[in-house]
């Protein structure tokens, strides 16, 4: 019997790659594990003793889906470390990624009402802190009221991932960057440094 590549992808992992593709194409209510399963090649006994139930699937793929958007957020950041305004605007570049669909995170905090669902609770905790770290952004760069600054530009985040599933990438979500440019300088004026 012929014993299975080491550099296979183990069954979690497909599982967890095929969910992020479809969950994000059409979202997590819409998608059930038997296509899940199914277009991952593996079983049902599979996905529930990796995840334990549908729930904890998609608690896992927003747990990665987080971890990505915070590793950009930091990647950006980081190639600016002399300029906090510059850091400020690219953790807004890394945050305002995405397809038609707008924010996966987003989008399982609509789909799931219910507070205590797992999906929600990774994706609510992940935007709280993005929210944090963009405060910490605003205060480094000493803005005038650096809460007020990285709320303005939550909501502008947040309307630009709305604007993508509506109008599609051409629409209003291109304007996004120079908004952001906008409020960041309307709220560092007479500072005196960048």
């Amino acid at each position: 019997m012929a014993r299975p590549r080491s550099d296979a992808p183990k069954a979690a992992d497909r599982i967890l790659a095929v969910a992020n593709a479809r969950f994000g194409a059409e979202g997590s209510r819409a998608i059930g594990v038997d296509e899940i399963v199914e277009r991952a090649g593996t079983t049902k006994p599979t996905l529930y003793r990796g995840f334990g139930s549908k729930d904890g699937l998609i608690a896992a793929w927003m747990t990665s889906r987080a971890q990505g958007v915070l590793a950009a957020l930091e990647a950006g950041v980081g190639a600016h470390p002399d300029d906090a305004k510059a850091q400020l605007l690219a953790a807004f570049e890394a945050l305002n990624q995405g397809g038609e669909r707008g924010c996966a995170l987003s989008n399982t905090v609509v789909e799931y009402a219910e507070r205590k669902t797992p999906g929600r609770k990774v994706a609510v905790a992940h935007k709280a802190e993005v929210r944090e770290r963009l405060r910490d952004l605003t205060r480094a760069m000493n803005a005038r009221k650096p809460k007020k600054l990285a709320d303005s530009l939550l909501l502008l985040l947040e309307g630009a991932a709305m604007a993508r599933q509506i109008y599609g990438p051409d629409g209003p979500s291109d304007a996004a960057r120079g908004a952001a440019e906008l409020l960041i300088e309307a709220h560092s004026r007479g500072l005196g440094h960048g």
